[in-house]
């Protein structure tokens, strides 16, 4: 009897730091509503960085294959799956179960689903050959979109959830971006295409990432953007998107908004906030959660992506064989890259 062919995987093995290797897994196999996705490319998230360092503030299935932002064929459909066919090129949302019949699912925000379990934490992702797939997380990519840039939909996802869905911009509006990594320039390019005069804030660290910023037509500032955000009136920036990794930086975030104005978060952070909210109520300023995204998002962002309005390609810094996950990790964990790409073997 021939064994099965394995496949190189990256698994999160334990919940302690460093706890991520290359294991060798077997081809899953898929229901009657699944599709098997053979991966062409995979995104590394700085969640996938989280897990890496023990950072993270989320519920884990260990051992898990990392990878929520990924793009291939389809390799072959269960028995109840219709509209799809063997070859399909398509990206796959994150929101691999759900109870479709919670409230949140029956109104379309399926990615709010207390039960909701996603790709790379909750079930197997895509940081490997093959991945199971439900038929109804797929969308179609065109052929004029490359598969290295198919893959980063889910990031830009997440960052239009935030900035065209969530916080309500105007042609004018002046908006502020805490953190350059990924999320955080997505949000930044999103917004100018929204018509916000955008700056984008870092550390010294940052420099690099700061660089990519600009190549979306961003104000970029490395520390303080006080004097930026009061230049027009002295009264603060319209919004403030926070995609920073800690949750202090929703301080930095009051201090720099209007009165009336906006602050959406999207960076996790599991720190608990040591400081006082009196600003938020003394400047009627909404703060809004911005988690995830749904259906029509995705929608939209590969049309973006397809035309050209929305480009991923300043972002990438490179693309690893799955093998070399560690070299690609560390590097965007360094801040030398805002994005990895990995392919499978």
């Amino acid at each position: 009897m021939t064994s099965k062919i394995k496949f190189a995987a990256v698994v999160n093995f334990a919940p302690e730091r460093g706890s991520v290797e290359i294991r060798e897994i077997e081809k899953p196999n898929i229901g009657d509503e699944d599709v098997l996705l053979e991966v062409v490319n995979v995104g590394v998230c700085g969640s996938d960085l989280h897990q890496w360092t023990s950072e993270h503030s989320w519920p884990v299935n260990y051992p898990v294959v990392l990878g929520h932002e990924f793009a291939g064929y389809i390799a072959a459909i269960g028995s109840r799956v219709s509209g799809w066919k063997e070859g399909d090129r398509v990206v796959s949302e994150t929101a691999a179960i759900i109870n479709q019949n919670s409230p949140m699912s029956r109104i379309g925000l399926y990615n709010l689903d207390p039960e909701r379990k996603g790709f790379g934490y909750g079930v197997n992702g895509a940081m490997t050959k093959f991945v199971r797939v439900p038929a109804r997380c797929l969308h179609y990519v065109p052929e004029q979109l490359s598969f290295e840039q198919a893959c980063l939909t889910e990031p830009c996802c997440v960052a239009y959830n935030a900035v065209a869905v969530n916080s309500h911009i105007r042609p004018g509006d002046r908006l502020i971006v805490l953190g350059p990594g990924t999320i955080g320039i997505l949000c930044a390019a999103v917004a100018r295409l929204s018509g916000a005069e955008v700056a984008i804030v870092g550390l010294e660290a940052d420099q690099h990432r700061l660089n990519i910023a600009k190549q979306y037509g961003c104000e970029t500032i490395v520390g303080n953007a006080t004097e930026w955000a009061m230049s027009k009136d002295g009264l603060g920036a319209d919004f403030i998107i926070d995609a920073a990794g800690s949750s202090n930086t929703l301080k930095i975030a009051l201090q720099l908004v209007r009165p009336n104005g906006q602050i959406t978060k999207v960076g996790w952070g599991p720190q608990p906030l040591a400081f006082s909210l009196d600003p938020l109520v003394q400047k009627n300023v909404t703060l809004q959660g911005s988690f995830s995204h749904n259906w029509p998002v995705w929608e939209k962002v590969i049309s973006l992506l397809s035309n050209g309005m929305l480009d991923v390609k300043p972002i990438i810094g490179g693309i690893w064989p799955i093998t070399d996950w560690h070299e690609a990790f560390e590097k965007m964990h360094k801040g030398e890259i805002v994005k990895s790409v990995l392919k499978p073997v």
